[in-house]
């Protein structure tokens, strides 16, 4: 994992790829972070097929998750952390979709992406507590 999470090179900001990121932990496919410097932003690539990272910020919680498609670009990302207006209400968590960040809207989350947000965040408290 790089710069912006994918490896070799720079970044568009002239960054050395693997310098913006610290892993924390890994379990699966799922592989959480930690940004290192500053506000905490998901990558917007990955090298390996399939990964996730769950994104976890100062306070050791889980921020968002974010996924990739076959091209390594994210194209997905669950906000745990705030809320965000969608069809007139606060929803939180929430997805957005797109590579940057909403530019192909936001929804509620699906059962499916439920299960996944709470599958993350046990694995990652889970961990924290030593079990």
């Amino acid at each position: 994992m790089g710069g912006r999470g994918s490896s070799g090179g720079k970044s568009a900001k002239g960054k050395d790829y693997g310098t913006e990121y610290t892993t924390l932990y890994k379990a699966g496919n799922i592989k959480y972070v930690k940004y290192k410097n500053g506000s905490a932003t998901a990558p917007l690539e990955t090298m390996s097929k399939g990964r996730v990272y769950a994104l976890v910020n100062d306070k050791n919680e889980v921020k968002s998750i974010s996924y990739y498609d076959k091209h390594q670009k994210r194209y997905k990302q669950i906000d745990l952390d705030h809320p965000h207006k969608i069809d007139g209400k606060w929803i939180q968590p929430h997805t957005h979709y797109g590579y940057m960040h909403d530019e192909k809207g936001s929804k509620q989350l699906t059962s499916s992406q439920k299960k996944m947000v709470d599958r993350i965040v046990t694995t990652w408290y889970n961990r924290l507590s030593g079990k």
